[in-house]
């Protein structure tokens, strides 16, 4: 079922305030903005004076959110997407070019990740559900609001996507076998047309642990190309970043009761590698909005992860994330995928 587009009650002009931390205030999308790191990249970028489009599936819930976090209702314009079906991506467009408003920056954010399932659950078009919302129907609104911030006109138009340490086996991360290590194979999935009874983008067989993996791997993957494709000749900034791991971020909400408790208590205590979800929309905010992260091409992460103060430093990407052969290639089959080619 397509989900309606609109429901842009709250789409009034925020005032030009000053920005808390440097950079020109502007208009941003974030997908997945009702909780988690959306929600919290949303308070800190309307404290930097931006207008944020809220696009979720359920905008009473992240009219709710809004409201906890004492966000101003003219700061923000809400807009309904179901990601996992490409013609609800294709209504968001429309809904958002409806406003009226510019375009000055885009935050890949939404994602799905249900470990626990046995048999994959599939999209309106019949791709595998965590591949389709995390990777395909980004990709498609990616290339659909390209035009939108080429046209605009703040001084520093940016893409930002978020990654994954599990996905960039450079980090350690990235290296745990279980269920496997993030790898798209030789993309045969995609090449058979990505449905029934393919699961996966290398053709094996279904693991959905993996498959969250698989997807954030082309959610990189697709910066990289961005960046080669088009940066030079659009001026548009296109990074990804990997902010801490935010180990109590609803994206879990489906793994284990026990896990829920034990993965936050280590990655405090043991790992350090733990962010709270403020911290990680703060850092969001400030690959959207601050000079200091105008560099495309670069992965952000942050050294002492857990710590305020860390600083930011660009990290090395795998091969598999890297490679501008696979990139093609992972363009290419995408653009088939999502109707584009």
């Amino acid at each position: 079922m397509v989900s309606a587009p609109g429901d842009a009650a709250s789409s009034g002009s925020s005032s030009p305030t000053s920005p808390a931390s440097g950079g020109t205030p502007g208009t941003v999308l974030i997908t997945g903005a009702s909780s988690g790191v959306g929600l919290f990249a949303t308070k800190a970028l309307v404290d930097r004076g931006w207008h944020v489009v809220m696009a979720c599936r359920d905008t009473e819930k992240a009219r709710r959110a809004q409201a906890a976090l004492a966000i101003s209702n003219d700061a923000v314009t809400h807009l309904r997407v179901d990601l996992g079906d490409l013609d609800s991506v294709r209504a968001l467009v429309d809904a958002f070019h409806a406003t009226g408003r510019p375009l000055d920056a885009l935050v890949i954010n939404a994602a799905v990740y249900k470990p626990r399932i046995k048999q994959p659950e599939r999209s309106p078009q019949g791709y595998e559900l965590s591949m389709a919302t995390n990777h395909l129907g980004h990709f498609l609104l990616i290339q659909l609001l390209l035009d939108d911030l080429q046209r605009s006109s703040h001084p520093s138009r940016r893409l930002v996507i978020l990654g994954t340490v599990t996905a960039n086996s450079k980090e350690l991360g990235g290296k745990i076998p279980i269920p496997a290590p993030a790898d798209l194979g030789d993309l045969s999935g995609f090449e058979a047309g990505f449905k029934a009874p393919v699961t996966m983008a290398d053709g094996k067989p279904f693991k959905p642990g993996k498959a969250y993996k698989d997807s954030k791997l082309c959610n990189m993957i697709t910066t990289q190309e961005l960046h080669r494709r088009l940066h030079a000749g659009t001026g548009i900034v296109f990074t990804s970043l990997y902010p801490g791991c935010v180990a109590d971020t609803p994206l879990f909400r489906s793994t284990p009761r026990a896990f829920q408790v034990i993965f936050p208590w280590f990655q405090k205590n043991i790992t350090g590698g733990y962010v709270s979800q403020a911290l990680a929309g703060e850092r969001v905010a400030e690959v959207v909005a601050d000079p200091a992260f105008a560099s495309s091409g670069v992965h952000w992460s942050w050294g002492n992860r857990q710590r305020k103060d860390g600083r930011q430093f660009s990290q090395e990407l795998s091969d598999k994330a890297s490679n501008p052969v696979t990139a093609q290639k992972v363009w290419d089959l995408s653009m088939k995928l999502v109707g584009l080619a």
